[in-house]
């Protein structure tokens, strides 16, 4: 159930006879592919820049830089228009002096994404410039079509015939740029802070400083004419493919994000002090976002201003004067904001100080807020900016809707995982217990269960379990378990009549699944499943006992189904297994299950763990090789139950270099 998947990569390398050398890797369709992409290929390109071949040199530069552009954007066609994985294939032709890259998916009935013919200007889709890019960058391009899978290709040079002169992607550009360093691009603007971008001087309140107040920044009436002609050399040289690396290297920072406050809080950075002197995002509550009724702009989510000690004068002014939502089309591109002006002052939105645009944020035909931007002295935004800032925003919007699905998804993982485990554990007399859980995946529910309750006439039961898979399979299977453990347990069934009766349950119900699926699939007119298609045997490992007190101790009934085998700890430091290893639940028809009794006095301690205990990994090694798991017990004697949960939880974690692979669950019972 996880909202942002896992980047998963294959990556090949190889060269054949024929002057050709290549690089593929299998890529998920997920928001984090792109730059996964620019990365592999910007590494691949640095070795191949070490090989004696014509035009290498080139490799590390703007034939680089030119193919990590388009790697990124047909990537992220693929992404958006297939949705499936993507196959990126990389292919240095050294005999022609050509650098090829393709971009293969498995939807070959949706054509690449490029409506430049029929998209009014401020109706760009929401990948941004697409294959426009593609075209402007490459020596020649185009789609190739196979059964099951449709691949985009495009052919750049490695010798210096390319043009001098390269098409613009922005119209209106005055210089574009070949020096695509993305890490400057993302830096803070060497220019003062505090001044209106574009504009350096004293701080001492000056005619060439920001002023001594917020209005003074705010109007900057005075700094003359187009900011971009008093930027010579600056703006204009990175509005080309500078701003396109710009939006790539923006792309990965905003992906990785899992919350929408961050993400607001990255935007303002990545805005001012370089395409604006000010910025502020709106950020719209759920049920507008699933179409309810619209509000009056949203929450105030962040405010970020050049000179920062003007953020909250500015962040009242805007509370002041939220964005307008309308019920017309979205993503119809800028609008018009006012100005604000003091919240303390009489000093109307309109004043002319300045230009403010508003952005609707909007991502899958939802919207989820609003982008302001705003820049003193001057009376309209250059188009160039405009443009840009519209490719962020959709990017930022992007960014907000995966964020809120993330929150959404641990929302329903947190309620979930509260309902497969007990709210509370049944207190024994004479026995003190602890207990400890632990999902490897915050995101989703553990395939890790335990449970500890009274089952009448003086009997106390415990289970600790562990379910095949994870996530909603194994939610299912818990949700199953649990209370057939506590309803056989409640009418009196004994530990291994128990097992019996829950093996037969799960083998029944996995039967009824599997004929409901064929029953459907003939309903249906389909084909008959594939070996391993249609639903699995749910089975799961169980240690299952019980508890009956006495006077001076405790009986323990208890069996094992396929479970790593508890530990008895006696006062002494000696420790030994205390049940037989079975058959796996679910899996066996009529397995036929059985028990062993025995006693607990005062301080005999009995330690139950799932294999996210005895199997944690570092390197070849696992924790329980050599009976790792009796000797870290041996080493509690003498502790009470609680510290000898910590201990045992502690020496599980540092086993490893990295955190546990598996869910882990542990329960500790002890006599008093």
């Amino acid at each position: 159930m996880r909202a942002i998947p896992t980047q998963r990569e294959t990556t090949s390398c190889a060269s054949d006879a024929r002057g050709s050398t290549r690089v593929e890797a299998t890529l998920s369709g997920s928001p984090l592919a792109p730059g996964s992409a620019r990365a592999l290929l910007r590494k691949a390109l640095t070795e191949w820049a070490q090989l004696a071949v014509d035009g290498a040199d080139l490799l590390t530069g703007r034939v680089g830089d030119d193919a990590a552009l388009v790697a990124s954007e047909l990537v992220t066609n693929a992404v958006v228009h297939a949705g499936t994985d993507v196959h990126l294939t990389c292919r240095l032709e050294e005999d022609a002096g050509a650098l090829v890259v393709e971009v293969a998916d498995r939807h070959p009935s949706r054509p690449p994404g490029d409506d430049a013919a029929q998209t009014p200007a401020h109706d760009t889709p929401e990948y941004g410039r697409g294959l426009r890019l593609v075209a402007a960058l490459a020596e020649s391009w185009g789609v190739t079509y196979r059964a099951g899978s449709k691949t985009v290709w495009a052919r750049l040079p490695t010798r210096e015939e390319a043009p001098a002169d390269p098409p613009a992607a922005y119209a209106g550009e005055r210089a574009p740029a070949r020096d695509l360093r993305a890490a400057a691009l993302l830096a803070s603007d060497p220019l003062d802070p505090l001044a209106p971008c574009g504009r350096t001087g004293p701080r001492d309140g000056s005619r060439d400083g920001p002023g001594d107040g917020p209005r003074d920044v705010w109007r900057a009436a005075s700094y003359g004419d187009d900011w971009l002609a008093r930027r010579p050399g600056r703006d204009g040289a990175w509005l080309g493919r500078g701003a396109l690396s710009f939006l790539a290297e923006a792309s990965d920072l905003l992906a990785g994000q899992l919350d929408e406050d961050l993400v607001a809080s990255l935007t303002g950075q990545l805005i001012v002090p370089r395409l604006a002197d000010w910025c502020a995002v709106w950020l719209e509550d759920e049920a507008t976002a699933h179409g309810g009724r619209p509000g009056a702009g949203g929450r105030l989510a962040r405010v970020w201003h050049a000179g920062e000690h003007l953020v909250e004068e500015l962040s009242r002014a805007l509370e002041a004067c939220p964005p307008p939502q309308s019920d017309g089309p979205l993503g119809t591109g800028p609008v018009p904001y006012p100005w604000p002006g003091p919240a303390d002052a009489d000093v109307t939105p309109s004043d002319g100080a300045g230009t403010a645009l508003a952005y609707r944020l909007v991502a899958g035909g939802r919207p989820l807020g609003t982008l302001v931007i705003g820049r003193g002295g001057i009376d309209r935004f250059p188009d160039e900016i405009t443009g840009l800032v519209e490719d962020l925003g959709r990017r930022v919007a992007l960014a907000v809707g995966a964020a809120r699905q993330y929150a959404r998804q641990a929302t329903i993982s947190a309620v979930l995982q509260r309902g497969l485990l007990p709210g509370a554990v049944a207190e024994i007399p004479g026995v003190r217990s602890a207990l400890v859980h632990e999902p490897c995946d915050k995101g989703g529910p553990s395939g890790d269960f335990y449970d500890l309750f009274p089952a009448g006439h003086g009997r106390w039961c415990f289970a600790v379990g562990d379910v095949q898979g994870k996530g909603p399979e194994a939610a299912v299977v818990i949700g199953l378990v649990r209370p057939w453990l506590r309803l056989l347990a409640r009418e009196g069934y004994r530990v291994a009549d128990v097992l019996d009766r829950l093996n037969q349950l799960l083998l029944d119900d996995a039967t009824e699944a599997a004929d409901a699926a064929a029953r459907a699939l003939v309903a249906a007119g389909a084909r008959p499943t594939a070996p391993g298609d249609g639903p699995q045997t749910r089975f799961l490992s169980l240690l299952y006992g019980e508890l009956v007190p006495f006077e001076g101790g405790v009986r323990c009934t208890l069996a094992s189904a396929g479970h790593p085998l508890p530990l008895l700890l006696d006062p002494e430091g000696g420790v030994r297994a205390v049940a037989q290893p079975q058959t796996l639940l679910g899996v066996v028809e009529d397995a036929g299950y059985t028990s062993e009794t025995f006693e607990m006095y005062s301080g005999d301690t009995l330690l139950c763990v799932t294999d996210g205990v005895t199997e944690r990994r570092s390197g070849a090694r696992q924790f329980d090789d050599g009976d790792g798991l009796a000797r870290a017990l041996a080493g509690c004697a003498g502790m009470e139950a609680g510290a000898i949960a910590d201990r045992i939880t502690r020496l599980v974690h540092d086993f490893g270099a990295r955190p546990p692979a598996d869910d882990m669950a542990l329960l500790v019972l002890q006599a008093e």
